[in-house]
């Protein structure tokens, strides 16, 4: 067995020192640039398809667009460390994302705002990993975890300060700000970059899979565009729908026998072929659309339905984010105590209940009741996802987790792209199957007290009809989530590793 070399890592201090505290300020830059974009535009869908007059699933593709390009970026991101540099590659990252969030925010049509999101997501989708290697290399196993707490705050915090910097910028300044705001934050993440940062070896000659990269991204793109306009059109006879979803199916088959065959795939797919892996891999992919759709449906609900505006919806959904905010630590600190498995199960549940009880509001729930609910969504999310991968991980040997990593990330935003869309256009067909719309598609005036209406009608209402599928996913990521109650599971090496610990797994990889 060989043994791994800390020299270049001395990690015979385990306290955080202030130049691992400066690059760890410089990650949590540019992860909060990112996350928090991907919920400011939430709150501002339907203001956006009133301005450029498109319809709803025409317009969620700001949002859809956005995560495909996280998607579709996030396996090139270990390469592209390797070939050009950790330190030039989040530079660029940062560059990439700012330069689409200026044009985002110039847009002058639907169609160009959201191509220029699409730019801004290739940039955003390599912000984070690699974010994530420059830590690992400062930091080493010992500090990885502490370090970790402060990197996660943004993940935390982006869910509740999105809506409600979105609303306040919506309502009293201007939808173009909601990009734009991107600009000085970025300023000062790309500064304190290259200020901090200290440059690493570049491997101009390291190869690139160019045969799975040209299957896998384009492949998802394609695949995730011909289901949603599928549902769309609500039937098979489409013949660009059906062959775009088949053809971008035949891709992503087609990376996955290359990848089977490649020691060097961009994704190692054998690693999904184990148990905990697998399973965590479906369980993150359907809780990803789960979430996104309903960070989706929320601000929606409270302005088609309560007719609050854009501020006034961004506080009131921040009430997830403060479910999640207390329950990540208590979730990991239960990681160590029961194992991942139970702690996933019981965030599962108790998602499943609060969108259960979501599905059957009507237009004179009190307010509060809802609060409680989007709150114990919040609990829930935040007892799943990170959970739930540190059981894939920690099944894992250590050279095993980085690719691991990138292809579960890969799974997740597919998983998100495919939930706003599906979700927006579950929420359209419902709406106009009751209530006209104009030209753009949203609602027009006097509408809005229809919808209310509706609502009064019973467990057939569009958004109770939208929460219900939102709790059949749910449902079905806890079915393949029983299977993260094994206690052990057997590594690649063929050693028995922990499925339920994560400091036992990841002690144990490292040997």
């Amino acid at each position: 067995m060989s043994t791994v070399d800390l020299s270049p890592r001395r990690v015979d201090s385990d306290r955080l020192d202030p130049h691992l505290l400066r690059v760890a300020g410089v990650v949590v830059l540019g992860a909060f640039m990112s996350i928090l974009d991907t919920t400011v535009v939430n709150v501002a869908i339907q203001g956006l398809s009133k301005t450029f007059q498109t319809p709803l699933e025409t317009t969620q593709w700001i949002s859809t667009g956005y995560m495909l390009a996280l998607t579709t970026i996030i396996p090139l991101a270990g390469w592209a460390a390797d070939r050009f540099g950790t330190k030039r590659l989040y530079l660029i990252s940062i560059l990439l994302f700012l330069i689409g969030s200026a044009l985002s925010g110039a847009a002058w049509s639907m169609s160009s705002l959201i191509v220029f999101r699409v730019l801004q997501g290739l940039g955003g989708g390599m912000i984070l990993p690699t974010g994530m290697t420059l830590l690992s290399h400062v930091a080493g196993p010992q500090r990885m975890g502490r370090l970790m707490g402060i990197v996660g705050l943004p993940i935390v915090l982006g869910p509740i300060l999105g809506p409600t910097l979105g609303g306040w910028l919506v309502d009293d300044v201007s939808w173009r700000w909601i990009f734009f705001i991107n600009l000085p934050i970025g300023a000062i993440a790309l500064y304190a970059a290259y200020r901090v940062l200290a440059c690493d070896e570049s491997k101009p000659n390291y190869a690139l899979d160019w045969t799975g990269l040209l299957l896998l991204s384009p492949g998802l793109a394609i695949f995730i565009y011909g289901l949603t306009e599928i549902t769309v059109a609500g039937n098979f006879n489409s013949l660009t729908a059906d062959g775009c979803a088949l053809g971008g199916l035949a891709m992503i088959v087609g990376f996955i026998l290359h990848a089977l065959r490649r020691d060097d795939a961009l994704i190692d797919v054998r690693l999904f072929g184990r148990r905990i892996v697998g399973s965590v891999a479906v369980t993150t992919f359907m809780l990803s659309a789960a979430a996104f759709g309903l960070s989706l449906l929320f601000p929606l609900y409270f302005q088609m339905v309560r007719g609050y505006s854009a501020f006034d919806t961004g506080l009131l959904v921040a009430a997830e984010g403060l479910g999640a905010v207390l329950s990540m630590p208590i979730a990991g600190y239960l990681v160590d105590k029961v194992g991942a498995g139970k702690v996933v199960l019981a965030g599962i549940a108790c998602t499943a209940f609060s969108v259960l009880l979501l599905s059957m509001i009507e237009h004179t729930t009190p307010l509060w009741g809802i609060e409680v609910m989007l709150f114990i969504v919040g609990l829930g999310k935040g007892a799943t996802m990170m959970p739930a991968t540190s059981a894939a991980l920690s099944t894992l040997r250590k050279h095993e987790i980085a690719r691991a990593t990138s292809g579960l990330n890969v799974i997740q935003r597919a998983g998100g792209a495919l939930g706003t869309a599906l979700f927006a256009v579950i929420l359209t067909r419902g709406i106009s199957s009751f209530a006209p719309a104009n030209s753009a598609g949203s609602l027009q005036p006097g509408v809005t007290a229809t919808v209310q209406t509706h609502f009064s009608l019973g467990p057939e209402q569009v958004f109770s009809h939208a929460f219900l599928w939102a709790l059949g996913m749910i449902v079905l990521a806890g079915c393949v989530a029983l299977f993260l109650l094994s206690k052990t599971a057997v590594a690649g090496d063929g050693s028995k590793t922990s499925a339920g610990s994560d400091s036992e797994g990841r002690s144990r990889a490292s040997t």
